[in-house]
């Protein structure tokens, strides 16, 4: 893709369905059969699906919105995001607008070193065998590295064994092993497993130790995502809201959250609405992605938030946001899902890391569109005008009607399905 084009597209929002595959086909060089799965026409099948999953009885679609306007470390990306909520797409792409008037965002990312647990259980001494374990760590490590020569080659593998113990658990004292495995372009489940599996016998012998659970762990906390941004307070501005007071009623809104666990718990839900639309898109574990989030907010043993937003004195507005993203491009359903081949292609991206720079980027402008928009004219306003259209929707509207009803419902302030029905009979 070339660097010169510009993801500031716009009135992107307005184009119809055609002209908007038409952009996407240039932009990502997409080829027919990429075209028309994104037409729906041609993507996963039920043939495709059984090989995925257990008892497929059907295939459930969801929409794929594209998020415009985002620079992420000076290049520009259409972000592909796959949800079903109303405004997440066009807060980010919002979102993504007003940090452009910063240099838009930028974002790093630890190595891809994924987490592999071993539990040993029926230890008469819990130091003793920490000892023993860590007496033999390098042959340890020399055996979990051979597990997959083409990942030892790409340049990942074993990175290191940590030792923790935990002396009173409701089944009594066990020790935790911690395999530490750089994974490379692969969310790395597998991988890590298997390595696991491999120095369940070793463990054994050298504690006498009975190995019980060996499985890796979502929270990814060695796998850290951060995006930063810093807007000019005057590009906030907007209707009767100047810019310093948008400013501030943002940061007020996260100090809130940093504050308060019941506040904390949805401003991390709107972070996780642009991160998860993204990792599903990609054909990516948004389950293990939001186990990951929120057990890192809650790391320090009290649930907060995880972006910060606060002024300097030098008139800007800084975020942050950093949470453990454990994403990959290889294996899984991101090879195995069409849809998410093609919005890979449309990213661009040639590394996992890369990938979860884009998403963290994503998470930051959907938490920075949802408290920029409670802090001044209400969640309400922008959100109901959009979700008025499912509304209509959901009374049986469609067609043209679907869009007549909502302008009805809008301009009454009135948007709810009985009153849907009741235009609709009018129709």
């Amino acid at each position: 893709m070339p660097e010169e084009r510009s993801s500031r597209i716009a009135g992107f929002y307005n184009l119809d369905f055609n002209a908007r595959l038409r952009l996407l086909t240039e932009w990502a060089a997409l080829n027919a059969e990429e075209q028309t799965t994104l037409s729906g026409a041609l993507g996963l099948n039920v043939e495709r699906g059984a090989h995925m999953i257990e008892n497929v009885a059907g295939i459930y679609g969801l929409p794929l919105g594209i998020a415009t306007n985002f620079k992420v470390n000076g290049r520009d990306v259409l972000v592909p995001m796959v949800i079903e909520e109303p405004s997440v797409v066009a807060g980010a792409s919002l979102a993504a607008k007003l940090a452009r008037a910063g240099g838009g965002f930028s974002a790093s990312t630890d190595s891809p070193v994924m987490i592999g647990q071993l539990q040993v259980v029926d230890l008469d001494d819990l130091e003793v065998a920490r000892a023993q374990i860590l007496e033999e760590k390098e042959p340890l490590l020399a055996l979990a590295h051979a597990v997959d020569p083409v990942l030892v080659r790409l340049g990942g593998g074993a990175r290191d064994l940590e030792v923790r113990l935990l002396p009173e658990t409701a089944a009594g004292p066990m020790l935790i092993v911690h395999l530490l495995y750089d994974v490379r372009d692969a969310m790395g489940a597998n991988a890590i497993n298997t390595a696991c599996e491999r120095l369940a016998p070793e463990i054994e012998r050298l504690t006498g130790g009975k190995v019980f659970l060996r499985i890796l762990s979502n929270l990814a906390d060695q796998r850290l995502a951060r995006a930063e941004v810093s807007i000019p307070e005057s590009a906030l501005a907007f209707n009767d809201f100047t810019g310093e007071a948008v400013a501030a009623g943002i940061e007020k809104a996260w100090a809130f959250a940093a504050a308060d666990p019941y506040r904390a718990t949805t401003h991390n839900k709107g972070i996780m609405n642009g991160i998860d639309a993204v990792v599903i898109a990609t054909g990516n574990d948004w389950r293990a992605i939001e186990a990951g989030a929120h057990a890192y907010a809650a790391r320090n043993g009290r649930y907060t938030s995880l972006s910060t937003w606060q002024r300097d004195n030098q008139g800007h507005l800084n975020g942050k946001l950093e949470l453990p993203l454990a994403l990959g491009i290889v294996g899984g359903a991101t090879r195995v899902h069409p849809t998410a081949q093609v919005a890979l292609k449309i990213l661009g991206v040639q590394t996992a890391r890369e990938l979860a720079e884009i998403v963290a980027s994503v998470g930051l402008a959907q938490n920075l569109a949802a408290i920029r928009a409670l802090a001044t004219e209400g969640i309400q306003k922008g959100h109901m005008d959009l979700h008025a259209r499912q509304v209509a929707m959901a009374a049986g509207a469609t067609g043209e009607a679907i869009e007549r009803i909502a302008q009805a419902m809008i301009a009454e302030g009135v948007i709810r399905v009985d009153r849907a029905t009741a235009l609709l009979a009018l129709l």
